[in-house]
């Protein structure tokens, strides 16, 4: 059970890594632009179904996508429970 706990903890740090990289502009011949190509390879499986169920938050002009937020309380609802 720990080694499911421990994984599902990468996939939140995971997550929210890709949610900081979102907020800046990267360089596509970076070394961040590989680290988040990985980033969004990994977690767009469980993201794009969300994603698309939990239309995203308008505020004005912007847009806020609640699909990470949904994700990371789904993992912490998951971890209480095997955890």
């Amino acid at each position: 059970m720990t080694i499911i706990c421990n994984l599902l903890t990468i996939y939140m740090l995971m997550i929210v890594a890709r949610i900081v990289l979102s907020y800046f502009p990267l360089d596509p011949d970076g070394a961040m632009a590989t680290v988040a190509g990985f980033l969004f390879i990994v977690t767009d499986p469980v993201l794009g179904p969300i994603r698309r169920a939990v239309p995203p938050l308008r505020l004005g002009g912007a847009a806020i996508d609640l699909s990470p937020l949904v994700v990371l309380i789904g993992i912490q609802i998951l971890q209480a429970v095997i955890c």
